[in-house]
Order: C-alpha cells, then structure tokens, then sequence
C-alpha cells in the first residue's frame, strides 16, 4: 500500500524541486567594478537600482582611470571597468585583458572650473586670468582624463605658463574635488556630477567650461577578462544601456 504524505512534506518536496529546475541565471551573484572617481555618485544611484531589478549585488571600487588600469594588467580581479575615457578600454582589449566589442560609451563628461567660496567664479572663467587665487587644482593629466581636458584648456585661454606656478596636481578627480572643497585650492577643474547634485543646491560658484575647449570626455564601460563568464557583469553592462541608468546619468549632467 503506498505511503500518504503529509501535506506539509509535498510543499517542501515542491520547493526543492523549483530550486533544482530553477536556472542558472537567475541566481543571485556579485560583480566587482572599478569605476572612474568622477561618476562615483551616480554609479552609487545606479548600483541600488541594478540590485533592485536582478538581485545581483556590486562591489564597488572607485580611483583614477589610470591607476586602474595599472591594476588590472597587474591582474587586479576586477570583472568590469567604468573608465573615465574611451581609450583605455580599448587598450586593455588590444593587450588582452577584456572582451573585444563588450566596451560601449556610456557618457560623455562635463568638466567645470569650481570654488567652494560663493562669487568668486564667474560664468565666463575669466578668474583664470585675473590672479585672484593662489592654487588651482587638477586631476594628475596622466592618470585622469578630467586633468588632461582641464590642461587643454588652459592652453586654449593661453594660460599655461601663466598658471603652472599655482597648479596643485591631484591624484584623481575626487581629490582635486576634495582639495577645493577643504581651501587647499580656491579653485579647481572637477565634473559637473561631484559638484551638481540632483535635488541639492549647488554650493560656491563654478564655470560650466565649454564643450570646445576641450576634447570630448567619452567615458566607457568594458566586460574584463575576469568577468567573462560572470552573469551579473553582463547584466551589469546592459543595465547601464537601460532607460533608469541614463535617467541618472543624465540627472548628474553628463551629456549623451
């Protein structure tokens, strides 16, 4: 004669069996991103929203593109890189150390010129020249995008020679930020997001520097070769493409 189950018995079986046929996919896993100091706050909006819609959860590190990069080569475990430019991704896809064709531009960056102190930077940036600052801070141009278009413009308005006594070189954006923020600078070149937040007024005074006097800061994301096989990276990736990420990213001020 067979043996009845207990109600309670059949639901646990059927709860094991989903779990058995449920896919792979669907689990929940971490992804790790290096991401560029400039979209810190954003990329923190958007981590929220991305473990919301797929469960997946990241962890994140942020620094200068630069560095990253010297990390990565040296076989840092990360799985995607949000870069503060466009080239770096596709050196590290030439020296094989992401996927060729995964790197897409996810914003374009824009650079102001700001002080923490209220009217002294006006909305023509022509402070620059006026000598009324003793420290001007800058991303170290050779590790951050931000700091190579903040010396391009300094040539474009022929200051360089003029400023280069005053010029405080900064690790990474967010330290050229923090420089001015604590008066180590009266001023400094950092993105419209650190200073430009969605829903808070801004704070001191700033120049929005136009777009052509500078190359375009094309920022890119790229799958990395440790994160190849990794379902959230992926989901990562396309997520940045969806209609919430550019809605924050937009929010933040970087142009499409």
């Amino acid at each position: 004669m067979p043996t009845l189950l207990r109600p309670a018995c059949v639901a646990i079986l059927a709860a094991a069996c989903l779990l058995c046929t449920a896919p792979r996919a669907a689990r929940a896993d971490e992804v790790t991103v290096a991401v560029a100091a400039n979209f810190a706050r954003p990329m923190a909006e958007i981590a929220a929203g991305f473990s919301a819609a797929t469960g997946h959860t990241l962890k994140v590190s942020t620094g200068s593109t630069g560095k990253f990069y010297s990390q990565i080569i040296s076989g840092a475990p990360f799985d995607v890189l949000v870069a503060a430019d466009d080239e770096t991704p596709k050196r590290l896809i030439a020296a094989g150390h992401a996927v060729a064709g995964s790197n897409f531009t996810y914003a374009i960056g824009v650079l102001v010129l700001w002080s923490a102190q209220p009217g002294l930077v006006d909305d023509q940036g022509a402070v620059l020249a006026s000598g009324r600052f003793s420290k001007l801070a800058i991303a170290n141009p050779k590790l951050a995008p931000y700091g190579t278009a903040a010396q391009e413009v300094l040539q474009a308005r022929g200051l360089t020679d003029a400023i280069r006594p005053k010029l405080v070189t900064a690790e990474s954006i967010a330290q050229a930020y923090q420089f001015v923020f604590t008066g180590n600078a009266e001023l400094g070149f950092v993105a419209l997001a650190q200073v430009a937040v969605p829903g808070k007024p801004t704070t001191g005074s700033m120049w929005r520097v136009p777009a052509n006097l500078h190359s375009d800061i094309r920022q890119d994301a790229v799958l990395l070769k440790a994160g190849e096989k990794n379902a959230a990276a992926a989901a990562l990736l396309a997520y940045l493409k969806s209609p919430a990420a550019r809605a924050v990213i937009q929010a933040y001020g970087y142009r499409r």
